[in-house]
């Protein structure tokens, strides 16, 4: 399991920058669909005041950043380990 997991769609061009970043840092991550997985927006709309805001990223301790910066999830990794 991974420390981070990232709520996306396909068309999200905030979704894909920040993927191209985090595989350029090597940072690991699981991508959950929220069109093609139902729970998943679910998730996404309680951490973002009922809108489906994505790039939302879940974190292994429960906390959640919307649209962050790869700085702002590096430091968060850096806080879990």
């Amino acid at each position: 399991m991974t420390a981070l997991t990232m709520y996306s769609t396909p068309w999200c061009g905030y979704c894909h920058r920040l993927r191209r970043q985090l595989d350029s840092e090597g940072i690991a991550y699981d991508v959950v669909d929220i069109e093609q997985v139902p729970e998943a927006a679910l998730v996404v709309e309680q951490v973002n005041n009922g809108n489906q805001t994505v790039p939302t990223l879940v974190y292994s301790d429960g906390s959640a950043q919307t649209n962050p910066s790869v700085a702002d999830v590096k430091a968060k990794l850096a806080q879990l380990s």
